[in-house]
């Protein structure tokens, strides 16, 4: 894109002077009579503010009027924008102006009916140009490798309106899914926070810092709000970010919320994203007036996967404004600016097939807490979590707390009732903490199962590697010293942070004493206390995350953190909701049977998710099964009276094949449930259970074929649907088919 220059500046008290300049040329001057600025500026006034409503709708013919006269104004009689729309490929404006003429919306630019900036055949760009220094000098190099993005949200208690963040996060990461994004996420919303990430990932490592937030302004500067380290809000200035970023900012800032490119009283104060370009940043986009969640998100979205497919930022700009207004429809198109010093606006990453270009090193953390028996993620993956932020904020506190410092933890137990999204939680802390290896275990954890640790992180070179073999199979010493030696500084993991997941713990790691309590098996009372002791014999930054419905007592000598989750609170309800198609307030559904839904499940996140699946169902009585549910006073035995009370529902011959299937404790291919079942109706049957959530439906990795078993929670209901005798019989029908697929005939389209 070729780029023009242009400056406004008072040269008399009755004259202003207008310089046209591009490409190293002569510039271009005319003048301009002062009333002509003062009226242009009064009607901007009237019809592009806060509370003006031109604004607000999508086609607006006065936004348009506007448009002209804005371009009338830069236009004038000697045609000054004829040679910036004659490039193919688009211009960028940059407008040095006093802050009155710099806070107009150049954005909407018009000439004919056409808005410029999203013009089909020669964009404009204007970009408020901020001194005249240039915090990247020469040519710029862009980063062979993904994008890497620092985003952090700021959601402070009390600020209305509460931003959805969390969907702006997975949009990002959905948009880029093809690339790759490295996108860090500072969670605690903090200057500290924002400081310790910057310090300990080093200048030049991020490519974007994303601010997701409130700009306001306090005594005439502009502030974002953050949070303190408790959740409320506290103001930070752009003097105070550039001292958190230590200086080093990336190449590009995103301060993503209402009033972050607002200067207040018609411009006599600078935006807040004019003041972090004077404090240093090449580059920074913010929002002009009140933005909608759902348009700021689509923006940020189609932003970045221009920039990591390898595009110019100000090409990325223009294709992502150009998608709300085209493809959104959206009336906050306009609504972006750009305030940038002298930098070069180039390409940050190279595209993707660019040779020697390098590749994402980090696995999605959900794919790390797969069910052994059907290797489907058991967790909410990265786009679909949502809430848990103050309880995330503490978990990372202990986690993060160093080992010499009063207080601190070796471990974390993450305690609750089943549903409320313990292992979603400990997957969230996992993406959170990008720097540690993850070694995750599901239900019963031994001697043979704890080896597997080897498998499953990444040392840093095969000796390493080897050499921790070696440590954990030499059954001469002790466990608790072998652990020791791992973790030491000068061991094979000394230099390699690790979170060690025991998720769903009461699973096969805890006895049932004669009161009730629980208390640690005789395999895992082995384990877990030799490896506590060793974290924090030698100062190891790795640490421990257990999952359980169940506390125990902590192993003498050691500390674990307990993290008691609840029910979701209204407001994450009510981010969970809008991503559930028939609960959602849009949805179609009886708004009376959404109601009742929702509130059935208590805020138990697993429970609304399979009530979105069975309201949408017309063939279900789902009157009766919320009246079933509602009758249940205890809130963590809904889930169990809805399978009950769903099961019910369902023909014998279905129930039965569930009670025959459930006699496996694998994951069967559908010729095994055939086998089982030999029903004229068991291919209905079979989908139908799917369709309702009684079946589990999974893949298999080497065949790819459909595999089947019986959800967790219908276990203790189906086995009395069987005698004695018929027990007996599908375990010996089960087991001549998978004898038969698996042994006899395994590479069969049903064989494993």
């Amino acid at each position: 894109m070729s780029t023009f220059d242009l400056e406004v500046f008072a040269q008399t008290s009755n004259h202003y002077e207008l310089r046209l300049s591009a490409d190293g040329q002569p510039p271009r001057t005319r003048s301009l009579d002062r009333a002509a600025v003062d009226e242009l500026i009064t009607l901007v006034r009237r019809d592009y503010s806060t509370d003006a409503t031109a604004q607000k709708v999508y086609g607006a013919t006065r936004l348009a009027e506007l448009g002209t006269r804005l371009a009338e104004f830069l236009d004038g009689d000697e045609r000054w924008l004829t040679p910036m729309l004659a490039h193919p490929a688009g211009a960028a404006l940059r407008i040095s102006a006093e802050q009155r003429l710099r806070h107009l919306p150049w954005e909407l630019l018009a000439r004919e009916g056409a808005f410029l900036t999203v013009a089909g055949r020669a964009p404009l760009l204007p970009v408020r140009a901020v001194g005249e220094h240039a915090a990247s000098t020469g040519p710029v190099e862009p980063g062979n490798r993904p994008l890497r993005v620092l985003f952090m949200a700021a959601s402070p208690e009390g600020v209305e309106p509460v931003l959805n963040f969390e969907a702006e996060e997975a949009a990002i990461l959905a948009a880029t899914r093809r690339t790759g994004t490295d996108l860090v996420v500072e969670e605690s919303g903090t200057l500290e926070g924002l400081r310790f990430l910057s310090r300990d990932y080093g200048p030049g490592h991020f490519d974007v810092l994303h601010l997701s937030g409130h700009a306001t302004t306090a005594g005439g500067q502009p502030v974002f709000l953050l949070e303190d380290e408790y959740g409320a809000p506290t103001r930070a200035t752009a003097d105070q970010l550039a001292e958190a970023m230590q200086g080093h900012w990336p190449r590009l800032v995103f301060v993503s919320g209402c009033l972050t490119a607002d200067a207040p009283e018609g411009g006599v104060f600078p935006s807040m994203s004019e003041s972090l370009v004077q404090a240093g940043a090449p580059a920074v986009l913010g929002w002009a007036l009140p933005v909608g969640d759902v348009s700021a998100t689509d923006f940020a979205a189609a932003l970045y996967q221009a920039l990591a497919d390898g595009g110019s930022l100000d090409r990325a700009i223009i294709a992502a404004r150009r998608h709300l207004f085209h493809d959104r429809k959206s009336s906050y198109w306009h609504l972006l600016r750009v305030y940038a010093d002298r930098s070069p606006l180039a390409p940050l990453v190279t595209p993707l097939n660019t040779r020697g270009r390098k590749r994402l090193q980090v696995r999605a953390a959900d794919q790390q807490f797969l069910d052994p028996q059907t290797q489907l993620s058991r967790v909410a993956s990265r786009a679909e979590f949502v809430g848990r932020r103050r309880v995330i904020q503490r978990c990372l506190r202990v986690l993060r707390q160093p080992a010499d410092t009063p207080g601190a933890a070796q471990g974390l137990l993450l305690a609750g009732m089943g549903g409320l999204g313990k292992s979603s939680l400990a997957s969230r802390l996992l993406e959170r903490m990008p720097t540690h290896q993850r070694a995750v275990w599901y239900g019963r954890v031994d001697a043979i199962k704890f080896r597997e640790l080897i498998d499953k992180v990444r040392f840093d070179d095969v000796d390493q590697r080897t050499e921790a073999a070696k440590l954990l199979d030499n059954e001469q010493l002790p466990l608790p010293i072998r652990l020791r030696y791992l973790l030491d500084v000068d061991g094979p993991l000394g230099g390699t942070p690790c979170l060690f997941v025991f998720d769903d713990f009461e699973t096969g790691n805890l006895d049932t004493r004669d009161d009730g309590s629980r208390v640690l098996a005789p395999a895992i009372a082995e384990i877990l206390p030799a490896l506590l002791a060793a974290i924090r014999d030698t100062g190891s930054p790795s640490r421990v995350v257990i999952t359980s419905r169940y506390r125990f007592p902590t192993p003498t000598g050691t500390t674990l953190a307990v993290e008691a989750l609840e029910t979701l609170t209204p407001v994450e309800q009510t981010k969970k909701i809008a991503n559930l198609t028939n609960l959602r307030p849009e949805s179609i559904i009886n708004p009376t049977i959404r109601t009742r839904a929702i509130e059935a499940a208590a805020g138990n996140p697993r429970l609304l998710d399979w009530l979105n699946r069975l309201v949408g169902d017309a063939a279900l009585d789902v009157d009766g099964l919320l009246a079933a549910i509602e009758g249940e006073a205890d809130r963590f035995r809904r889930e169990t009276v809805l399978a009950d009370n769903l099961l019910d529902s369902q023909p014998l011959e279905l129930r039965r094949m569930l009670a025959q299937v459930n006699v496996v404790e694998l994951p069967i291919p559908a010729a095994t449930v055939h086998a089982l079942h030999p029903h004229p109706d068991a291919a209905r049957h079979l989908q139908r259970a799917v369709e309702l959530g009684l079946l589990e439906e999974g893949t298999d990795p080497e065949t790819r074929e459909a595999r089947y078993f019986v959800s967790n929670v219908l276990h203790p209901l189906v086995r009395p649907l069987l005698t004695d005798d018929e027990h007996t019989e599908a375990c010996a029908a089960s087991a001549r088919s998978l004898y038969q697929l698996w042994v006899l005939d395994p590479n069969s389209a049903d064989g494993h």
